[in-house]
C-alpha cells in the first residue's frame, strides 16, 4: 500500500514537472470558470450586500436570513436547480448552454453570490454603524454611502473575494451535474480527481489533487496576509488617533 502510493505521488510529481499538457488543460479551465464566476459574484454580491447594509426597506430581514441561510447551500442542489433551468424542457433550454462552461460557470456563481453578499452587508453593516452618523450628516444618499464604504473597506473585500474563488475552485458537486464532466471541454480539477481516482488513474488524480491543494494554500496564505496587514494598519491608525489626543 505504501509502496503504490509512493509510486503514483513520484509520478504525480513528474506529470506536474513535465507540464503535462491533458493536467494543464484542466487546471486552465478550472481557474478560468471559478474565475469568471467569482468575478460576476463579487460585483452583484458586492452591491446586493452594501445596499442592503445601508438601507431600510419592508422585508429587509427576511432577505438577510435568506443570505444567510443560503451560505449553507448544497453545491448539488445549485446544481439541480441550474439543470433543470438550462435543460431541453426547462425555461432557458433555449440558449442550449447545458454541458458546456458556461453552465459551470453560472452554478458557480449561484453558489458563490449569496457567500460575497451576505460576508459584504455584515462588513458593510459594521463600517455604517460607525461611520454612519457622518456620512449621513454630509448628505450621502444610500448609494454613494454604499460606495464610499465600500471603497473604505477593499482591503476585506479582496479577502472575501479570495473567499469566495476557493470555494468555487474546491467545489464539485454542482459542476458534475451541469457540466457532464466531459473529457477536453467541461472537465475541471474536482471531476477530474473523482473520476481518475474511480478508473484507478491515481498518478493523474494526485497531481491534479497536488495543484488543487496549492491554490487554496495560496488563497489562505492571502488571506492571512490581508488580515495581518489589516489589523497593522487599525493598530497603526489607533496609535496615531492615541498620540493626536
Amino acid at each position: 500500500m505504501a509502496g503504490g502510493f509512493i509510486d503514483a505521488a513520484h509520478a504525480a510529481l513528474s506529470l506536474l514537472w513535465q507540464a503535462d499538457a491533458r493536467l494543464a488543460q484542466v487546471v486552465g479551465l478550472s481557474l478560468y470558470v471559478s474565475g469568471v464566476a467569482c468575478l460576476i459574484a463579487s460585483v452583484l454580491g458586492m452591491a446586493l450586500g452594501a445596499g442592503v447594509a445601508v438601507s431600510r426597506f419592508t422585508g429587509r430581514g427576511v432577505l438577510i436570513a435568506a443570505l444567510n441561510t443560503l451560505l449553507a447551500l448544497p453545491s448539488v442542489v445549485v446544481g439541480l436547480v441550474v439543470y433543470l433551468l438550462l435543460s431541453r424542457a426547462g425555461p432557458l433550454g433555449s440558449l442550449g448552454i447545458l454541458f458546456t462552461p458556461a453552465a459551470m460557470i453560472l452554478a458557480q456563481t449561484l453558489l458563490t453570490l449569496p457567500l460575497v453578499a451576505a460576508l459584504t452587508r455584515q462588513l458593510v453593516a459594521d463600517a455604517w454603524h460607525g461611520n454612519g452618523e457622518q456620512l449621513r450628516s454630509m448628505g450621502a444618499r444610500p448609494a454613494a454611502a454604499a460606495a464610499l464604504l465600500l471603497l473604505h473597506e477593499r482591503v476585506a473585500l479582496v479577502t472575501i473575494v479570495l473567499t469566495a474563488f476557493g470555494r468555487a475552485v474546491s467545489e464539485v458537486g454542482a459542476v458534475m451535474i451541469v457540466g457532464g464532466n466531459i473529457d477536453g471541454l467541461t472537465r475541471v480539477m474536482t471531476t477530474t480527481i473523482a473520476l481518475e481516482t474511480s478508473k484507478g488513474d491515481l498518478p493523474l488524480a494526485l497531481g491534479l489533487g497536488l495543484v488543487l491543494l496549492g491554490v487554496v494554500g495560496v488563497l489562505n496564505a492571502l488571506v492571512a496576509l490581508l488580515q495581518r496587514d489589516r489589523r497593522s494598519a487599525h493598530e497603526a491608525a489607533r496609535v496615531a488617533l492615541a498620540a493626536s489626543t
